[in-house]
């Protein structure tokens, strides 16, 4: 299917043989020596000269009765290559994790051999490059300057390419983590919908990734029974029929791009869910809306790439947590700089909490009202460290 693969290597560390690979025997010896911090009464100074054979006995006990926090100890990073955007995603949905990953804004979408990426999403993602690069100049050329233009541009360009795009991150979990998160991603594979093409080709690289780790000598079958069923947490179901609240708590249903879940699932707090539209719709950028040509071309373009799940498919998307992290959320989410898409819904699931909290006479109906009249940078409770001086992002009315 792919000439490209998946790539993974391990970050200096103290547990990376000279081959590369994960020397986990070292790890697996150092969690055990801390599983018998709790009941030593000299605690981890003395543990750390106990007999071997002690320890593997400790080793043994924990691995095989489900007493795994231990492992979280071990922490390895990850340099991962060519991995596709959405195996990005679902990594980064599991919450213990610590990602650096090349941005879209930053980087040109280029085609080489043996590349996913097909010709029609290279020509349509240089043709819309070039229009957003206009549009863009039109309208705020006298705020951006070219460079900030061209980063614009490519941010928005990148909706007409697949979500199956290759990046590169830095990924950081733990031993038990990574474990777990194998074990999920081999249950999706064994579970995977031979009539979906989506899901085909995300088992594809989920085998790839699995294969790496395999060879780096990661995985333990001790750390991945999986006895309590747990899956990947990224894809639900039935959507589209949680009730939504807002209170102390709450959980709300809205659409939104693949590109804004990748952007906003990465609150650690808050928890996410996306699920596949049955009727495909494509997310339209606010800077060519009043330009019903470009609306109705847009929407052509996107039907030539709809079989590559480009990154401006619509998918429903559920995000629950709790009012204290929603509140954190704006303060990231609603300013100049972050990606529209995401400010823009940020900022309508403000209201729609706000409106809720009013109606239920809640005690943070008063709270919330400092946070509903504009960008961060007016909020009480937050210091702007570099005021970008452009009104229309301050009143969240721009429009890319």
């Amino acid at each position: 299917m792919e000439k490209t693969k998946i790539n993974v290597d391990i970050l200096p560390n103290l547990f990376l043989k000279a081959d590369g690979t994960f020397d986990k025997d070292e790890a697996l010896k150092l969690a055990g020596k801390i599983a018998g911090v709790c009941y030593d009464e000299e605690g981890f100074a003395h543990l750390k000269d106990e007999p071997e054979e002690k320890t593997m006995r400790r080793i043994s006990r924990t691995l095989n009765n489900g007493h795994h926090s231990v492992y979280d100890h071990i922490l390895i990073n990850f340099n991962l290559h060519n991995v596709p955007k959405i195996l990005a995603m679902v990594l980064n949905n599991e919450h213990q994790y610590t990602t650096s990953e090349k941005s879209a804004r930053y980087t040109p979408v280029e085609r080489h051999d043996g590349s996913i990426i097909t010709e029609d999403e290279e020509r349509l993602y240089n043709k819309w490059l070039n229009i957003f690069k206009i549009k863009i100049k039109e309208k705020y050329g006298n705020f951006y300057n070219d460079d900030k233009i061209q980063k614009l541009a490519q941010e928005n360009a990148r909706y007409l390419v697949t979500v199956f795009m290759p990046t590169e991150m830095v990924y950081s979990t733990s031993l038990r983590q990574i474990n777990y998160i194998a074990s999920w991603i081999r249950d999706y594979i064994d579970e995977v919908n031979i009539n979906d093409l989506f899901e085909l080709k995300l088992a594809y690289f989920m085998r790839q990734f699995l294969d790496e780790l395999h060879k780096l000598n990661i995985l333990d079958e001790r750390l991945m029974k999986n006895e309590k069923y747990r899956k990947l947490s990224i894809f639900g179901t039935n959507l589209a029929k949680k009730e939504e609240y807002f209170g102390e708590v709450y959980s709300t249903n809205y659409k939104g791009s693949f590109a804004q879940f990748a952007q906003a699932h990465r609150h650690r707090t808050l928890d996410y869910q996306l699920e596949m539209l049955d009727e495909k719709e494509y997310f339209i950028p606010p800077i060519i809306m009043t330009d019903k040509m470009l609306v109705d071309e847009w929407l052509s373009d996107m039907q030539i790439v709809k079989k590559v799940n480009p990154q401006g498919e619509i998918v429903r998307i559920s995000e629950v947590g709790k009012y204290e992290d929603f509140i954190l959320k704006c303060k990231e989410r609603l300013c100049s700089n972050a990606q529209l898409e995401t400010m823009l819904q940020t900022r309508e699931t403000l209201l729609k909490y706000k409106k809720a909290l009013q109606k239920s006479h809640s005690p943070l109906a008063q709270d919330i009202e400092k946070y509903s009249h504009g960008a961060r940078c007016t909020f009480p409770d937050f210091d702007c460290s570099a005021d970008c001086k452009f009104k229309e992002g301050k009143t969240l009315t721009r429009k890319i």
